[in-house]
């Protein structure tokens, strides 16, 4: 997508993991067929892990481990029997959930995404040698083990997937890594491009490092718009609130840049071969990693020479074909139940082809389901390689979006004033906080009508005729920014949106409704290096090229393509 805009003062401030859903089992769970152990497993360097260990009532023939390690505690797990794992129980599977160093019922320190060890390094611990001495324990002490394990979860759980399978014990024959973040810079939770994201940031961080459990910050305001608003410098977080025992937001600010802090603490370098069979999933409208899941597909793809490496991306938030049918966003319908077909059709046998060797595995190198035409598609590689075109869509005078380029640029720019004191909220106010235990509309802004900033004046937009066709995207969306700012940073925040017909008798909750498809956020002073930032220069023109992430959508004939620019993202950003 290419962009030409100008744009006048940009200010853009500050701004990482899913509150855990509730494990506590439904009633008549699946549960109850189990024998349930609790076990404190002990690593190499002798902290002991907390486990339990679920074994089938009355089970004699041998079964795989499915194991799950979290930082968000196991007691009542059993609850996800009922959701998540319903069809996995089915099939029938030892389960162990764990909960990870210094966190909950297991002892040792928990640091933060925790990096892997140097290659070669045998003397040190990380996420992935807890798991590998905890698969040790489990294939000699659980009884009728087959001696295969599978491991999955989603976001932090995902994370702690992946970083078991970069030095797998033998025993773990399949894993799925699902939302797990691959760089806390550069695209999911805590930062993207270098914008902070300042309310998940805070909020994340004080929850998991406030105790050994899980601590919510109280906040005195519903809305926390205000909250972070009046919140002042980011020397104000320790000053006023949290004094420094947050380790995590300390290394926010002592590590601003993309330095070797955050170069360690990401698993890309450490990706060297599909050494275990991987099925990543990510979910289009994921508010916390959408980056990362198919980041780690990327890298693990450069090693693939034996179609070990699979992606599935649904119309899913954060971990959302982990709950419910799927059948919708917010207001936003699929047709069908996307979820349980994720559930029961491709997790469920993928796990039994690889663990039990049962069944054949019709699954193609990518599977994504394509929403506005709602049906899912089959690709041999992603992004797809044959049969798509790059279609470059520019902005033009009187807010029009052509796939013309206009003959004019100057006479095709615009401009607007962009006010630190008075920022655009990032989603519709009030702004719950994240894990508000009343229920918070963060879980869902991804989806939420961007006609609520449409008319501001530090927002603009341009958008295309009523389409004559369908019209399909499959790959990676990039926006090309022409602007210059009086300032000497901005934040440049860019969306693609699919604009619904002002007449639409199917479903008149969405006529006129502006979904958002795409968007991304750019820290001005990266432009040329994420390791050394560097002043803009007032007034003029440069080119800011990011990615507004990969992305297979149709826009349906007779719907408006729409993009939008601002410089304020309040308080995501």
């Amino acid at each position: 997508m290419k962009t030409c805009v100008m744009a006048g003062v940009g200010a853009a401030v500050l701004a990482l993991w899913p509150r855990p859903a509730s494990l506590q089992p439904p009633p008549g769970s699946p549960a109850d067929r189990y024998e349930v152990r609790d076990q404190m497993i002990s690593a190499r360097d002798g902290v002991r892990l907390h486990t339990k260990i679920f074994v089938p009532k009355g089970q004699r023939e041998p079964l795989p481990i499915i194991m799950l390690r979290t930082p968000y505690g196991v007691e009542g797990s059993s609850g996800r029997f009922g959701a998540s794992f319903k069809a996995l129980a089915e099939e029938g599977y030892i389960f162990v959930f764990e909960d990870i160093r210094g966190k909950f019922g297991s002892e040792g320190t928990f640091v933060m995404q925790r990096p892997a060890r140097v290659p070669g390094d045998t003397k040190s611990i990380d996420e992935g040698t807890d798991t590998y001495d905890t698969i040790e324990w489990l294939i000699k002490n659980v009884p009728h083990s087959n001696g295969r394990v599978g491991m999955l979860g989603v976001s932090y759980d995902g994370w702690t997937t992946i970083m078991g399978a970069l030095e797998p014990h033998p025993a773990l024959k399949a894993i799925s890594p699902q939302a797990s973040p691959a760089d806390m810079w550069l695209g999911d939770d805590f930062h993207h491009n270098g914008a902070f994201r300042l309310s998940y940031g805070f909020e994340y961080a004080a929850m998991m490092e406030s105790s050994k459990e899980v601590e919510q910050f109280t906040f005195d305001r519903y809305d926390t718009f205000d909250w972070y608003l009046s919140l002042g410098s980011l020397a104000n977080v320790n000053a006023k609130y949290l004094h420094g025992k947050i380790p995590t937001w300390n290394d926010y600010i002592a590590h601003p840049d993309y330095d070797e802090f955050w170069k360690r603490q990401t698993l890309i370098p450490y990706i060297r071969g599909v050494k275990v069979p991987t099925l990543n999933v990510a979910g289009w409208w994921d508010q916390e990693d959408f980056y990362g899941p198919v980041r780690i597909y990327d890298a693990l793809e450069r090693f693939d020479q034996n179609h070990l490496n699979y992606l599935v991306v649904g119309p899913w938030n954060h971990g959302g074909w982990g709950r419910g049918t799927g059948d919708r966003l917010g207001p936003i319908p699929f047709g069908s139940a996307t979820a349980e077909h994720f559930r029961d059709r491709i997790q469920a046998l993928w796990f039994a082809y690889f663990l039990k060797d049962k069944g054949k595995l019709d699954l193609p190198e990518a599977t994504t389901f394509e929403a506005g035409s709602n049906r899912w598609r089959r690709w041999s590689a992603w992004p797809p390689k044959p049969n798509t075109e790059d279609r470059p869509l520019y902005v033009g005078a009187n807010e029009i979006l052509s796939f013309n380029k206009p003959a004019d640029v100057d006479a095709a720019s615009d401009s607007y004033v962009s006010d630190p004191a008075h920022p655009v909220p990032y989603r519709h106010r009030p702004i719950q906080p994240t894990y508000f235990p009343g229920g918070s509309r963060w879980s869902t802004w991804l989806v939420e009508d961007q006609r609520f900033v449409d008319d501001r004046a530090d927002v603009l937009s341009w958008e295309t005729t009523p389409l004559e066709a369908d019209l399909t995207i499959a790959g990676e969306v990039v926006a090309h920014l022409f602007a210059s700012t009086t300032g000497s940073d901005a934040d440049w925040i860019v969306k693609l949106i699919d604009v619904y017909p002002e007449q639409n008798p199917e479903n008149w909750e969405l006529a006129g409704y502006q979904l958002m498809v795409s968007n991304e956020v750019f820290r001005g002073r990266y432009r040329k290096s994420f390791e050394k930032p560097e002043p803009i220069a007032p007034n003029a023109a440069l080119e800011y090229a990011f990615s507004l992430h990969t992305q297979n959508y149709t826009f349906r004939k007779g719907h408006r393509v729409m993009v939008q620019v601002q410089s304020s993202s309040h308080s995501r950003a």
